[in-house]
């Protein structure tokens, strides 16, 4: 399908976005990547439980999975419509495919693992779409039950969401958040939520707390793992202009 191409929804309004554009324009598609590879791990590990759990446990995996298949291609091909989302959440077609929107997923299979995943990608969805109250909504209900990868991006999506609302105390907490959901094994989950905290607080004038970020992610970010993912992040530019030279 024929759709536009759109950055991660940050904060246009915000100064924290307005200088971390050229940031988001280099790293946008790293970014996705790594994020595709969470949506089909987590999908692999949602899976498991499937096979273990009650019929409606059962039924809601069934009902969610076109709505869940569509939204992962989303997030993998980096590429994002209104139309495409509004199938996601409220339902419709994918091709000849019937789509169950993730809404009613919540609705009528609450307490299922299938409802719970469903409010993280409703929550995702409801940040593309600009709507940051019901983006903060659905993520809040979201439990990661130990998958530090998901849990750590929704609390990234939650900052983004306050960001964007200019509360930034509440951003910087959940960034803090998704920094402590985040293995110090995992060093893309890591990069992802350091760099939005450090990123965040420089632009917000929290300059120590940017210091540390920033600090943080040479100690834990290889050299390996940035030029693999072609990320061009050098923590010592960003350092030097706050006056840190190490």
């Amino acid at each position: 399908m024929a759709e536009k191409q759109v950055q991660p929804e940050l904060v246009e309004t915000n100064p924290a976005v307005v200088k971390a554009k050229d940031f988001w324009a280099k790293f946008s598609k790293p970014i996705i990547f790594i994020g595709s590879a969470v949506i089909l791990l987590i999908g692999g590990w949602y899976g498991y439980q499937y096979f273990v759990v009650a019929p409606k446990q059962q039924k809601a995996s069934e009902t969610i999975f076109a709505a869940e298949k569509l939204f992962g291609k989303i997030v993998q091909a980096g590429t994002y419509s209104k139309d495409s989302i509004n199938t996601v959440l409220n339902g419709g077609a994918d091709g000849e495919t019937k789509v169950t929107g993730l809404l009613t997923v919540v609705k009528n299979y609450s307490g299922t693992h299938a409802a719970n995943l469903a409010n993280y990608m409703a929550g995702a969805c409801y940040l593309h779409l600009s709507e940051f109250d019901k983006a903060v909504k659905y993520l809040k209900e979201f439990d990661g039950n130990g998958a530090s990868q998901i849990q750590s991006a929704a609390y990234r999506m939650m900052g983004d969401a306050y960001a964007e609302q200019k509360k930034n105390d509440e951003a910087l907490s959940n960034y803090k958040k998704a920094i402590e959901a985040a293995s110090t094994k995992d060093e893309g989950t890591r990069f992802n939520a350091l760099s939005r905290a450090a990123l965040f607080c420089d632009a917000t004038g929290k300059t120590q707390d940017a210091i540390t970020y920033f600090k943080q992610i040479k100690e834990e970010i290889t050299p390996d793992f940035l030029r693999n993912n072609r990320i061009d992040f050098d923590a010592d530019k960003y350092l030097a202009k706050l006056g840190v030279f190490e």
